[in-house]
């Protein structure tokens, strides 16, 4: 993917040219099926992937989530002790994502507070909405 592709990622798009650019170099495409497993709870994580086009169903503690392109999931890997997957994640329909390798999604975390800030932001989003309400 060129710079300009990635910086159209809503993740992404306060990334420096520098970390984009080794993004660039990194990440490579996946697809997948309808129905097929992109990850599965309790592996560790390769890294993280960001949705291109398509949507994955994640199924956590017996709740399902969708997402759909430019979301993004494995994130928790990088942060979880010793980088388990904390959820079950298929794909809905085929689905075209872009594969961070884990070294490469923890160095951008920690040197693009843009990026580490949008991250945090969701991970956020997400809890809450799982909550129930009070």
């Amino acid at each position: 993917m060129t710079i300009e592709e990635l910086r159209a990622i809503p993740l992404l798009q306060g990334a420096s040219d520098s970390a984009l650019e080794r993004v660039a170099n990194s990440a490579g495409e996946m697809t997948c099926e309808a129905g097929q497993v992109l990850a599965l709870q309790g592996d560790r994580g390769s890294g993280m992937f960001v949705i291109l086009d398509g949507s994955v169903s994640v199924e956590w503690r017996g709740g399902t989530v969708e997402l759909e392109a430019g979301d993004f999931f494995g994130e928790l890997t990088l942060l979880a002790p010793g980088g388990t997957r904390i959820a079950r994640v298929r794909a809905s329909s085929h689905v075209m994502c872009l594969a961070i390798p884990r070294d490469e999604a923890l160095a951008l975390v920690e040197s693009e507070p843009s990026v580490a800030l949008a991250m945090l932001k969701e991970i956020a989003r997400r809890f809450a909405s799982a909550l129930p309400d009070a």
